[in-house]
């Protein structure tokens, strides 16, 4: 859907949002899930991510969602060798040094999951392009109806970071940990992001589940990873300051790199097949007596 015509169809739910944003996520809710979104006794994933973003106010989210200050927060989990390098940043695109850059890099902006620029051979590139590019971004806000509260309430800017790829495959695999209460309890395996995306799910001892959410599922198991149990201790001590969190990761040649945290995947719009599953998570997830509703 082109931002023009979604931006128009969500304009009022925007409007009642700001008047209400309990009601507008329950109708939000509906319309995406078929079912009615019970605030009070959430008992779905969904629902308590429902609950997550308009009553969990922790004030470490707006940090952990920009990509910049998260940086901030990894180091002070003693993490910070998990951070990719960092070669640049700055509010303003007009400042990139374009011409001391290495030959591959990736330009972000700090604000957003899909602002991001691969660059893997920099004569290719058109600075005037990139520029443009990247001060639309700097412009673009997150839909308020969504309710997502803490993006964008940081400063955003551009960074740019060291490329990365694993050079059997010249691929990146990202593995998404989701943790309930600082204890991972499910791994999304991501590949092929930027052409044909598939998502495959596995618990944490590497049995592939039978889950589908969003992207379609891959017809092949990859092996498991020889450092998993480093990975899932590290995703678990980069949450458990949070009801839940998705802890990104990539695994370059067996050293792992930090990618990002995610509080409330897609919003808690994505459905699940088998739609099951939706309860299943929620179970793992304990907010109760935690905020007053």
């Amino acid at each position: 859907m082109k931002t023009l015509t979604k931006n128009f169809l969500l304009f009022p739910f925007n409007i009642l949002y700001r008047l209400n944003p309990a009601l507008e996520l329950r109708l939000l809710f509906r319309i995406k899930h078929g079912y009615r979104l019970d605030l009070k006794n959430p008992k779905t994933y969904n629902e308590k991510l429902q609950w997550i973003k308009l009553y969990d106010k922790n004030p470490l989210m707006p940090k952990c969602v920009d990509k910049y200050h998260v940086r901030e927060y990894i180091r002070s989990k003693g993490c910070g060798h998990l951070l990719n390098e960092l070669i640049w940043e700055g509010f303003n695109p007009n400042d990139i040094p374009f011409d001391s850059l290495p030959n591959q890099f990736v330009i972000k902006a700090t604000h957003g999951s899909t602002f991001n620029i691969i660059v893997k051979d920099k004569k290719e590139i058109n600075g005037t392009e990139i520029i443009k590019k990247c001060n639309k971004w700097l412009k673009t806000k997150f839909v308020p109806c969504y309710g997502e509260w803490f993006y964008g309430k940081e400063k955003p800017r551009i960074i740019i970071e060291k490329y990365l790829e694993n050079e059997a495959t010249g691929q990146l695999t990202d593995y998404k940990f989701y943790c309930f209460n600082g204890k991972v309890k499910l791994i999304r395996l991501d590949n092929n992001r930027f052409t044909n995306h598939t998502a495959d799910f596995y618990d944490i001892f590497w049995n592939k589940v039978n889950i589908k959410q969003k992207y379609p599922n891959s017809d092949i198991i990859v092996e498991k990873p020889a450092n998993l149990d480093e990975m899932i201790k590290y995703a678990e001590i980069l949450s458990n300051d949070f009801f839940h969190v998705r802890v990104d990761m990539y695994n370059v040649e067996g050293t792992i790199i930090f990618g990002e945290l995610t509080f409330t995947t897609s919003a808690g719009f994505d459905k699940f097949e088998p739609v099951e599953y939706d309860k299943t998570l929620g179970d793992y997830l304990d907010i109760k007596g935690s905020v007053e509703q």
